[in-house]
């Protein structure tokens, strides 16, 4: 394994990226979306509110998408209470050793999901990149879920040895431009999130083994699959959301949290907070002119819960996606201090998700003010 440091990563990026542009001058590579073309897209779409969707079924990406556990009718079953509620998209991540592994398989099996999430009027939003949770993502069988632990089976993608080889990029780079190409046209799709919380270190869950300078391995690469994304000109927008930090103005934005916003066709964030910070930071946001998804929220004991955003999301127009669908194998309804405070029980307060397995709403006051507000969205547009 040829590893390269992050200063070498850096300068062999912007070399590359000049390389880049002079190969696609001639017109191959779209540019990114002015903000008139963006909101003429956001202007056909309706009001968009889903959740980030992994079957119940599913410990981890690995495990949605590969052959032996791809669960057509989980699917089916979990997207149709989806649609019965009124939601109309949904957040779903992918992961670059599926393409590694198989990827005439796995683009068989994304046009499958795609069948099924059209059957359910429901339009995907795809995840290619994440960096949170386990650094050691590997094929195959994935273990069992820890008990009682929130994401214990969640991996990262590129995984730490990919991320700090430079040798693996070409195959990283096969995989978005392979992905993104297949279904550039594809009216099914709604967008493309190339990059899930880039610059986040997985707090106490595997910070004594996660890469103490990851953001330097990420920031260039980040770029990169941007620039590899747009170069097969897809129909759908790019974004990468930012989620932490100041936002108050562009000075005081980290240089990886400018780059997600300049790249983006479209304007992504989370929010996990109270309903008075998660307006504030639409309104930070709305400076860009450009549609507004916020694709992560809704932790109980936090005080993000649906019937305060959703309203919110409503005024201002913003897509909507909340963080969990069906309690199952991710074991989300555990709050994120479960990886240091041992639970024994279901906890008093769901921190995520919506249903039980069997459908059964956890709250079905929130189901209900999902399917009102959605319903006046519907007849908003």
């Amino acid at each position: 394994m040829k590893l390269r440091t992050p200063i070498f990563i850096l300068l062999i990026s912007l070399l590359s990226v000049t390389c880049s542009v002079q190969k696609t001058s001639h017109g191959r590579q779209r540019d990114i979306w002015t903000s008139q073309q963006a909101n003429t897209w956001y202007a056909k779409q309706g009001w968009l509110v889903g959740a980030n969707f992994i079957t119940s079924s599913a410990i981890n990406q690995l495990e949605m998408w590969q052959a032996e556990t791809f669960d057509t009718a989980t699917i089916n079953r979990e997207l149709g209470w989806a649609q019965a509620i009124g939601m109309n998209t949904m957040r779903v991540f992918l992961h670059d050793l599926l393409h590694q592994q198989d990827a005439a398989g796995f683009y068989k099996r994304m046009d499958v999901f795609l069948q099924i999430a059209q059957r359910h009027g429901i339009k995907p939003l795809f995840v290619l990149f994440d960096s949170c949770w386990d650094p050691f993502p590997k094929s195959g069988k994935q273990r069992e879920p820890k008990p009682h632990v929130h994401n214990s089976g969640w991996v990262q993608s590129p995984g730490q040895y990919a991320l700090k080889d430079s040798t693996q990029y070409p195959r990283l780079e096969k995989y978005v431009k392979g992905v993104v190409s297949k279904f550039a046209t594809d009216p099914r799709i709604l967008g493309w999130d190339v990059w899930n919380e880039p610059d986040n270190m997985t707090g106490a869950s595997y910070e004594k083994v996660e890469i103490p300078n990851k953001v330097a391995y990420v920031l260039p690469l980040l770029k990169k699959t941007f620039e590899w994304s747009r170069s097969v000109n897809p129909a759908q927008p790019l974004t990468s959301g930012i989620w932490a930090g100041d936002w108050s103005s562009p000075s005081e934005l980290k240089p990886i949290e400018k780059l997600q916003l300049e790249e983006s066709d479209i304007i992504s964030f989370h929010n996990y907070d109270t309903p008075q910070e998660f307006e504030k930071r639409i309104r930070l946001l709305q400076r860009y002119n450009k549609p507004i998804l916020c694709t992560e929220y809704m932790a109980r004991p936090n005080g993000s819960m649906f019937q305060g955003f959703l309203p919110i999301a409503q005024k201002y127009h913003v897509a909507m996606y909340n963080w969990g669908f069906v309690n199952g194998k991710s074991q989300t309804i555990y709050p994120w201090d479960s990886w240091t405070k041992t639970y024994t029980s279901e906890p008093p307060l769901w921190f995520h998700d919506i249903f039980q397995k069997d459908g059964t709403p956890y709250k079905p006051e929130e189901v209900e003010a999902i399917r009102k507000l959605t319903k006046e969205g519907i007849h908003a547009n």
